[in-house]
């Protein structure tokens, strides 16, 4: 089994947005250990390395360049927006590593859907409450493709009608849609976060006028799995084309 662990196994490089926010950056740090520790090396080691395309360092070129060996790149992004489809493809080619490997983002998948809806109800989301999908946004339609089939996806888990809402890129935004599910005659509103950790974009939720408000997706043993499987899949792969 390719575990990242073993020598020429490939180096597994998380690659996450950045923030300014401590949580978030810790929420990133424990999410890059908890993978580490299901594929059985430490962290911080060269089998397990984090980069970020925005905000914060060292970006996916530079880890790229300090390896040897070949490397799977796992996007940490619930949608593949710009990020995805461009900023990750140049950071690996400007890095000049010819043995890369690069995985599907991680949403959406029916593992997140399944986190999601775990985070409504421990936030008081009970039948019967209007649910807005709140994710950050993108002006690449294929993102916000991705946030409809995610949302659909959470709809169908729950049994229940999802309003989809944004909350930096793109319309509607959530306060309205919060604002306008209330004037149907809503008695309840409750925000399902499509983020994956806390920072700037999450607070706006709390700020939305919605009755609660469900964590980020953060770090999970179902959101761990997913990064596994996609790195697993991806360094066989690779393996065998070399």
């Amino acid at each position: 089994m390719v575990s990242a662990g073993q020598p020429g196994d490939p180096a597994l490089v998380l690659v996450a947005h950045g923030t300014r926010s401590a949580r978030g950056v810790e929420m990133i740090a424990a999410l890059a250990d908890a993978v580490a520790a299901e594929l059985g090396v430490s962290a911080p080691n060269t089998a397990l390395r984090t980069a970020f395309v925005d905000v914060l360092g060292p970006s996916p070129s530079e880890v790229l360049r300090d390896l040897d060996g070949p490397a799977v790149v796992v996007p940490a992004f619930l949608a593949s927006g710009y990020h995805v489809y461009q900023d990750v493809p140049r950071e690996v080619a400007e890095s000049g590593h010819c043995a890369v490997a690069v995985t599907e983002a991680m949403g959406p998948d029916p593992a997140l859907t399944r986190i999601m809806a775990v985070r409504l109800r421990a936030a008081g989301w009970k039948p019967g409450d209007a649910v807005v999908f709140a994710a950050a946004g993108s002006s690449d339609s294929r993102a916000r493709q991705d946030v409809r089939r995610a949302a659909g996806m959470l709809a169908e888990q729950l049994d229940a009608p999802v309003k989809i809402a944004y909350v930096a890129t793109g319309t509607p935004r959530v306060p309205e849609v919060v604002a306008a599910l209330r004037e149907s005659g809503a008695q309840r509103v409750f925000i399902a976060s499509y983020l994956l950790a806390h920072g700037l974009f999450h607070q706006r939720l709390h700020e939305a006028g919605a009755d609660g408000v469900a964590e980020p997706i953060g770090v999970h043993p179902g959101v761990v799995r997913l990064i596994v499987d996609r790195y697993r899949s991806a360094a066989r792969e690779l393996v065998g084309v070399r």
